[in-house]
């Protein structure tokens, strides 16, 4: 079973949209999206183009802020602090990569925790590891869905997680722990590597490296979620961190590369606009 982000995430909007289309009436507004862009990276370029596309769909306001690469981190800073002030905006983010001169630390702190629709302020991922209310990093939280869209059952589960990142690794093995599996956190260092990676009933590979799991990670009747995308050194095209089609025959569920966990990506990014506005609102 191959599971499609797209067609998830496309469902999952409509139903958005129909929620944001009674907001005027009971609010007096929709919830407004800030994504600040700084310089003009071709990847960063095409993300934020696909969450404004994605804030058309739902009908919530977006504003794109583009500044050049050239901003001074203080600046930064200081229109962070203008949007934390603002009482029109409910949720700001600053597209990453940054600059090398400004600290990514410093802006995502700068963020008030209320308006991080992205999940990484210090004190909502501190929140996410005390089970308290907070705003879960999208990535993470589509990963989530697309296993109980799959009808997968985490409980009980060994699950193994490949990458400790603290965008994807990390919180979504504590989302996977939150769901009672028994998670393993491996990365480029573990030793024997594809002996952890047989045991795993659900293996979320978030590493980086193009085609890195082969047929032999992978044993029989696997659920593989592939985080990666990366571009296939081979044939330029765009590809995962599994090699599809060495692992699909395996796998009793895959997500592909492109349309898989990107596009749910995107979706819970508005879902997280739309929980900041409600907590705001209430």
């Amino acid at each position: 079973m191959i599971i499609s982000g797209k067609e998830l995430s496309a469902r999952l909007k409509a139903e958005m949209a129909e929620q944001v289309a009674g907001f005027p009436a009971k609010y007096g507004r929709v919830p407004h999206l800030v994504v600040i862009l700084v310089g003009d990276d071709p990847a960063s370029v095409s993300y934020v183009t696909g969450k404004a596309k994605a804030s058309e769909v739902v009908g919530i306001r977006n504003t794109t802020v583009r500044k050049p690469d050239t901003i001074s981190e203080e600046e930064l800073l200081a229109l962070i602090r203008e949007l934390n002030a603002d009482d029109t905006v409910d949720g700001i983010l600053v597209q990453l990569p940054l600059p090398k001169h400004i600290s990514e630390a410093k802006v995502i702190e700068t963020i008030a925790k209320e308006k991080d629709v992205d999940g990484f302020h210090p004190l909502n991922v501190a929140a996410l590891w005390q089970k308290q209310p907070c705003t879960v990093a999208c990535t993470p939280k589509g990963i989530i869905k697309l296993l109980k869209e799959a009808g997968v059952t985490i409980s009980g589960k060994r699950a193994v997680v490949i990458g400790r990142s603290n965008i994807v690794g990390l919180p979504v093995a504590k989302l996977l722990l939150d769901e009672n599996a028994t998670v393993t956190i491996a990365h480029s260092r573990t030793v024997n590597l594809p002996e952890l990676t047989r045991q795993a009933e659900i293996l979320v590979v978030a590493i980086g490296k193009p085609r890195f799991v082969t047929a032999d990670m992978v044993s029989e009747g696997t659920v593989v979620i592939d985080v990666g995308v990366n571009r296939d050194p081979e044939t330029g095209k765009l590809c995962g961190d599994v090699d599809f089609a060495a692992v699909e025959p395996k796998a009793s569920v895959i997500t592909p590369v492109p349309g898989g966990v990107g596009p749910m990506t995107i979706c819970c990014l508005m879902e997280n606009t739309i929980e900041c506005f409600l907590r705001r609102q209430h």
